[in-house]
């Protein structure tokens, strides 16, 4: 039995990833803990009731609740600080790659695990100095962090140092994952190492047994439903293409969308949703993960609209996709090379499309949402896959197997 410790970013509740790699190495023997970042009560609540019953353990390195606001502002200051001196002067500070960075390298340090597993940007930083200090790392290429986020946003980040980062580890750890094999490839050959480990981010079959089998998002089941889900509701997510596609829709549906809605994101979407689909269209909160399932199950159809010009989400399979096939609904996913990956493997799940082209959602919306055999089709499709081939129940043995690889 090996000692295994996991660091992510944030909430157990936000890192399904992470959870489903704690199980899985627990299940195998080892003593695996996850450790993370506690902000806001309701999802502190989340991670509770995830953590119970449980072979493995959740430890928070630091609270930065409001009720701990003040143990946590020197943190804040010192994020704050590290934002401006890179902005204005180009100087790198581990703290610009996310809060508790140094908390959580001390952590590590002191649990003196076997195999430190790094999932976030602040875990690329952390399993350098492990690396460094001697210590066993492992990586989770959940994202590749230095190809992320829209052309914009990527004005302040410290590119150079983030690759700097993902190069080493990639091509100096043994146990090193990634999300599809499109992803793989792109890491192992711009940073000239081993290609990653593929392991695909499904769910489990066995949890369809949880599906409560209850109509809470639907308000007028007797329309088809079409749902899209995200941790956020915000631009660059393909949201913009499906309001375009509402008019040239043939058939009443409804649409549901599921994830945090920032204000911000409100002003700037409201605008974009046709006038005569307002009253079909309906926004959701996240739920716990042991409800996700039975959400997702009320409905017909699950988008994966993702846009091909970020190449981070390019070249990843999303959550969402294998999350739609578990639940048994057709699949409407735009033509990321990750997902062009999984629709090779299983076309009759749904449809492919031209990404940020709202003519073509609408042909393939219309399509499955006019013919009961063509949506039937794929959602029976959709539960084969899941069953057969996308599950965490094949992909956990291939990751018990690098583990071992790596601990031995």
């Amino acid at each position: 039995m090996a000692k295994i410790l996991i660091l992510i970013i944030g909430h157990l509740c936000n890192a399904p990833r992470p959870q489903k790699e704690a199980e899985t190495l627990a299940n195998a023997g080892h003593e695996v803990t996850v450790r993370g970042f506690w902000f806001h009560p309701e999802l502190v609540k989340r991670d509770r009731l995830l953590m119970a019953n449980k072979k493995w353990k959740f430890e928070p390195i630091l609270d930065f609740q409001p009720n701990h606001r003040f143990r946590s502002l020197g943190i804040r200051l010192q994020s704050r600080l590290a934002k401006e001196g890179f902005r204005h002067f180009g100087f790198f500070s581990p703290e610009l790659l996310g809060y508790g960075v140094q908390m959580m390298l001390k952590a590590a340090r002191q649990a003196r695990a076997d195999l430190t597993i790094v999932h976030s940007e602040a875990g690329l930083w952390v399993g350098n100095q492990l690396l460094n200090e001697g210590f066993r790392v492992g990586v989770d290429f959940e994202d590749w962090f230095s190809e992320d986020l829209l052309p914009k946003d990527r004005v302040t980040r410290p590119i150079k140092h983030l690759k700097a980062l993902e190069s080493r580890l990639a091509r100096n750890c043994t146990y090193c994952l990634t999300t599809s094999h499109a992803l793989a490839e792109a890491l192992a050959n711009a940073y000239q190492a081993p290609k990653p480990i593929v392991i695909y981010n499904t769910f489990p079959w066995a949890e369809r047994l949880q599906i409560d089998h209850q109509k809470r998002d639907q308000q007028n089941p007797s329309l088809p439903s079409i749902h899209w889900f995200s941790q956020t509701i915000g631009p660059g997510r393909g949201l913009e293409t499906l309001f375009q596609a509402l008019p040239k829709l043939r058939t009443p549906v409804e649409i549901h969308l599921r994830g945090n809605y920032p204000e911000i994101y409100r002003l700037y979407f409201e605008p974009l949703v046709p006038t005569e689909w307002r009253h079909r269209l309906f926004i959701h909160p996240t739920v716990p993960n042991a409800e996700l399932v039975s959400r997702i199950a009320e409905h017909d159809i699950g988008l994966a609209v993702e846009c091909t010009d970020i190449p981070s989400r390019n070249l990843t399979v999303t959550n969402k996709l294998f999350q739609y096939l578990q639940a048994g609904l057709a699949v409407v996913a735009s033509d990321t090379a990750g997902q062009q990956e999984i629709f090779s493997q299983q076309r009759e799940i749904g449809r492919l499309i031209k990404s940020n082209n709202s003519s073509v959602l609408a042909q393939a919306l219309n399509e499955l949402l006019e013919s009961s055999y063509e949506l039937k089709t794929a959602k029976d499709a959709a539960l084969r896959a899941a069953r057969e081939q996308f599950c965490w129940e094949i992909e956990s043995q291939k990751l018990v197997q690098v583990a071992e690889a790596a601990l031995n």
